[in-house]
């Protein structure tokens, strides 16, 4: 198997992980070192582990995480991924049964340990989402005053996260900012030309 159908091999089968509850096979795919940002969370892999493991196991309902073939770019002993991917989600809204789907791009940085790949960093930008009732004519009451204090690429996403007791911060990369997007994939391409021990 080639480096980069590992390298996507390792993308898939931690989403996989992630999904499925697999959370001591989830461990094995990240650096001790590596950091973990998503909507909800900021921390390494190992925090970001136990935050799902408990989330889960508060009975919040899980996600599906619908991937994309992923982009890699290929370093020596570095790699910079980008995965387009949808987080889907069925939940209730104040009662009513509702879809989340919310539509982002995730931006790994992976080394190689020794002679397996793992996850350093991953990061998203977001796109786009949508809410909608499962039952077709239910009406969803959405605190609008509440929804519009969130940014357009991910506002439905913060606000169901922030009614589940969730922080989600305004800082978030989202399409709404090309110039920081910019920057954000100059730095990870500036990481990927690294030598290792800088």
């Amino acid at each position: 198997m080639s480096d980069i159908e590992e390298i996507s091999q390792l993308i898939l089968r931690e989403r996989q992980a992630r999904d499925q509850g697999w959370w001591d096979r989830m461990a094995d795919y990240y650096h001790a070192d590596s950091l973990i940002e998503v909507s909800w969370f900021k921390g390494t892999g190992a925090e970001f582990i136990e935050q799902s493991r408990k989330t889960a196991n508060g009975g919040r309902p899980p996600g599906t995480h619908r991937l994309s073939p992923p982009a890699v770019h290929l370093n020596g002993d570095r790699a910079f991924a980008e995965v387009p991917m949808a987080l889907e989600q069925r939940l209730r809204v104040d009662g009513v049964a509702a879809d989340l789907v919310a539509a982002v791009r995730v931006l790994y940085r992976i080394r190689r340990a020794k002679t397996d790949w793992k996850i350093q960093a991953t990061v998203c930008v977001y796109g786009r989402d949508t809410l909608t009732a499962v039952v077709p004519g239910t009406t969803i009451d959405i605190d609008e005053e509440k929804l519009n204090r969130y940014r357009e690429p991910y506002r439905f996403l913060a606000y169901c996260l922030t009614k589940d007791g969730h922080t989600v911060t305004d800082d978030l990369y989202g399409d709404d900012e090309p110039e920081r997007i910019a920057q954000l994939y100059q730095a990870a391409f500036d990481w990927l030309q690294e030598k290792e021990g800088r």
